[in-house]
């Protein structure tokens, strides 16, 4: 894995780079498969907004192990995509998959987004799934993207709604908590629901010179596993963390509870909660 010391990154940035070129970006490479379809819901009203045109010049920011760069590569099949994230262990296997794919028109890079230099006036499109919020300054990092975009070019996000319409989230946070009262970070720190609030996300996207800032509410289950079993060793690898302090009796009392809620939404179709999300498309000044 590349070491986190390499990357230049705003300061901001520092506790992100190291998550997500540490541990967790490793957890998240093993199990791509995994993490990709359980966001499937997503994906074709997210596509649908970007209006990918196959001449377009896309920016995927926070790509990930590349499956939204890989769609956007075969939407803009005479243009190029360029996909970026702070995750040399993600970005190895999105490298890996557009190889054995064939798909030739994308390129990676492990770059801090909020800084980096990208060539004014590069890009037609700029696309983030569900990494946006994670910026340590969104509207100087919104801004930057901003920069490599073509007057008039596209932003479009998929962003979290707020906590209270994530089923996912809530029930799993309550079973690992074990009656205990989690701290919350603090409301500026970056994380998955900074921007579930349409008028922050509309002050943050102006203030980063946006126009035409649009929410579209969208809601699709979210898989996490083909069964309780395979479901439950995913998600306790993910939020392990939750447990830190426990004694052995609480720590298994919060595992049988993870186990519970896990197993009473198990379907056919493998375990399914609720979730909640806005489609953000806005325009470059």
């Amino acid at each position: 894995m590349t070491s986190a010391r390499t990357v230049s990154v705003d300061p901001t940035n520092l506790d992100q780079l190291h998550a997500w070129d540490g541990d967790e970006g490793a957890f998240w490479a093993a199990h791509s498969d995994h993490f990709e379809k359980a966001l499937t819901g997503y994906d074709r009203p997210f596509f649908e907004a970007a209006a990918i045109c196959p001449t377009d010049r896309v920016l995927d920011v926070g790509c990930g192990t590349g499956q939204t760069t890989r769609n956007a590569a075969k939407a803009a099949s005479d243009g190029s995509v360029l996909g970026v994230d702070l995750s040399a262990a993600m970005l190895d296997v999105a490298r890996r998959r557009a190889r054995d794919e064939g798909i030739s028109n994308v390129g990676f890079e492990q770059v801090d987004a909020q800084i980096h230099e990208f060539e004014p006036g590069t890009f037609d499109v700029a696309i983030g799934r569900t990494s946006a919020m994670f910026f340590g300054d969104r509207v100087a990092a919104l801004a930057n993207i901003g920069g490599g975009l073509r007057p008039g070019g596209r932003l479009v996000l998929l962003t979290w709604q707020a906590l209270t319409q994530q089923e996912w989230i809530r029930d799993f946070a309550a079973a690992l908590a074990a009656g205990r009262v989690l701290p919350a970070p603090p409301p500026d720190a970056p994380g998955p629901f900074t921007l579930s609030e349409p008028a922050i996300v509309r002050s943050v996207l102006a203030a980063a010179g946006y126009t035409d800032v649009g929410l579209v509410d969208q809601r699709h289950p979210m898989w996490f596993g083909d069964g309780t079993e395979n479901a439950h060793d995913f998600v306790l690898g993910q939020l392990g963390w939750m447990l830190e302090g426990l004694n052995s009796g609480s720590r298994a009392r919060a595992e049988n509870a993870l186990h519970a809620t896990i197993a009473a939404h198990e379907t056919p179709d493998g375990v399914i909660y609720d979730s909640a999300a806005w489609i953000v498309s806005a325009t470059r000044c």
